[in-house]
């Protein structure tokens, strides 16, 4: 059995062990080697529109800190921040708490109508009702635009003719293209398209329909050796998102 002596030299032998650990760590960081890595949520709608940048920005503004985009459909990256597998998200909908998050509502989002180009130039508003008369491609039952359009129909009383569904967002774009059907989406889902002239967007004139971007993080959180370096980029992507959708988003709060 140890004796006091010797319980009192371990501890030591131990803690100065732990010094040369955190040193070697503190020295591996300032050389790049040991970085940190911040697993980072994204929807499909904002890795279009700001994804490339981000991770520019990333390795500019937090040198010692590796950022991996994890894309992912809003409640999947709920679920994957709940899973512990990415450290913070930005979602689209997380309108109700969750035991063990952290949520921060950043802005309301309108949704655009998106139609085939065609030789005939269409105006640049549209109704909702009129919208909703259309044959539509959207995704499955479960994605939050859907649910806002069937509140929207029910509201009208008027069918929601989803003839489609697809979760993939290059699928839907193709569709509406060919002509096959409509949809409601998210600016970042449909610029590529209608920046190259082959997606005509509308905005919707009397009632858009809106989402609302949080920023969720786990309640309690392990705390990063960067972290305020960290918080300070996350702003950036809100400022980043409100530049691109221009009148399209409104912060709240």
């Amino acid at each position: 059995m140890l004796t006091d002596a010797g319980r009192l030299l371990l501890e030591r032998a131990r803690r100065i062990l732990q010094d040369v650990e955190d040193a070697k760590r503190d020295i591996r960081a300032l050389s790049g080697v040991d970085q940190e890595l911040l697993s980072l949520g994204l929807t499909p709608s904002i890795m279009l529109q700001i994804g490339p940048d981000l991770l520019i920005d990333a390795k500019n503004t937090i040198p010692s800190v590796s950022l991996s985009l994890v894309e992912e459909l809003s409640n999947g990256l709920v679920l994957a921040l709940e899973r512990g597998e990415i450290n913070a998200a930005f979602a689209y909908g997380v309108d109700e708490p969750r035991p063990g998050m952290e949520r921060q509502a950043l802005f309301e989002e309108e949704l655009l109508f998106v139609r085939p180009a065609t030789e005939e130039a269409l105006p640049p508003t549209i109704t909702l009702a009129e919208a909703l008369s259309h044959e539509l491609v959207q995704a499955g039952e479960r994605d939050m635009v859907q649910k806002l359009l069937r509140a929207a129909a029910i509201k009208f009383s008027m069918p929601l003719r989803v003839v489609y569904e697809a979760q993939s967002i290059p699928a839907m774009r193709a569709l509406v293209v060919r002509g096959a059907a409509a949809s409601f989406m998210p600016y970042g889902t449909a610029i590529e398209d209608v920046r190259d002239g082959k997606l005509v967007s509308q905005r919707i004139s009397d009632l858009p329909p809106k989402r609302t971007l949080y920023l969720i993080r786990p309640a309690s959180p392990p705390l990063f050796r960067h972290q305020e370096a960290i918080d300070r980029f996350l702003g950036t992507v809100t400022e980043r998102l409100l530049d691109s959708l221009g009148p399209l988003a409104h912060r709240v709060g």
